[in-house]
């Protein structure tokens, strides 16, 4: 049975057999799984044509009725998949909210040989520690710390930042823990490039005043108007004004921002100042330091479309 170690007894006649496999599985059971309770192949195929089993992948059925369940797609997944295969990359992400979920194929990760199944991407893998394996709503899926690994595989280093960010934020992530993934991560594809995430993470340590001089530093050498610095407005400090275009920019670092609480008092003063008529804009440390022109021409394109709009 899928997120469990010990054999599921069934008993009774077929029918009873096939619901008590099905009610553990989201109503959908495998052709292995029905052979070893007893039902022949014989039978299987009668009552496939009999429309009480309707076929999701070769060997996996939805019993009674094909409709959507939720983790209906994932738990079908894993049954067409061999022994040990886990949910992994962008649908364990999606399972953990570290990105959105999105309509798409499931990813499964798998330690043998299988072919292709239609809506599945199957990923292989010659190393899976039990570490990096955690079970969400009976369904075996990758640890936090080992999806935020597979995802650098597949992903941008921005997504993947943001992934890493968000499981750091919402506590279901340490940086320790992705330090472990790492040091057992040797010949995968996303480990250098998580590497180097980490190390950026890392340095340097950045101070409030730091960050603020060097957006500061951008702004003056792109010429841009200059902004007031450290003004109090509608009952909070910010860090950066453009009072006639009513923008405010905020400088984050993860040192002074990264944790539930200050994250939820920073979008409690955004909603409030967004209340008050002001615009804010958030902006990091390694936007400054990796996208120093990206980030300047989109602070001048929010100052022109705020002149634009007081002019309109």
């Amino acid at each position: 049975m899928l997120g469990v170690s010990e054999v599921l007894p069934v008993w009774g006649g077929r029918d009873r057999r096939i619901a008590a496999i099905a009610e553990r599985q989201r109503g959908r059971v495998s052709r292995r799984q029905l052979l070893s309770a007893g039902v022949s192949a014989s039978t299987i195929h009668r009552i496939v044509v009999k429309g009480m089993l309707h076929a999701l992948h070769g060997g996996v059925y939805a019993v009674g009725h094909p409709a959507p369940v939720e983790l209906g797609p994932e738990t079908a997944a894993l049954l067409a998949c061999s022994d040990g295969a886990v949910l992994s990359h962008l649908t364990a992400a999606a399972l953990w909210k570290l990105r959105p979920r999105a309509a798409e194929e499931v990813h499964a990760t798998i330690g043998g040989r299988q072919g292709k199944r239609a809506g599945i991407r199957v990923h292989r893998t010659r190393r899976l520690d039990p570490q990096d394996i955690r079970t969400y709503e009976l369904l075996p899926v990758t640890s936090p710390a080992r999806t935020v690994l597979d995802l650098a595989s597949l992903e941008r280093v921005r997504e993947v930042e943001r992934a890493l960010e968000e499981g750091i934020v919402r506590r279901i992530l340490k940086v320790s823990d992705v330090e472990d993934v790492l040091s057992r991560a040797s010949g995968l594809h996303g480990a250098p490039l998580l590497a180097g995430i980490l190390e950026r993470r890392r340095g340097p340590t950045v101070t409030c005043s730091e960050a603020e001089e060097r957006f500061l530093a951008l702004i003056r050498d792109a010429l841009l108007p200059a902004p007031e610095v450290n003004v109090s407005i509608h009952g909070y400090e910010v860090d950066f004004l453009w009072r006639p275009q009513r923008l405010v920019v905020e400088v984050d670092g993860f040192a002074y921002h990264g944790n539930r609480g200050a994250f939820e008092r920073d979008r409690r003063k955004d909603a409030r100042l967004h209340a008050a008529g002001l615009s804010t804009m958030r902006v990091t440390w390694l936007q400054m330091q990796d996208e120093p022109y990206a980030l300047v021409a989109h602070v001048a394109q929010v100052l022109v479309w705020a002149e634009a709009r007081d002019a309109g």
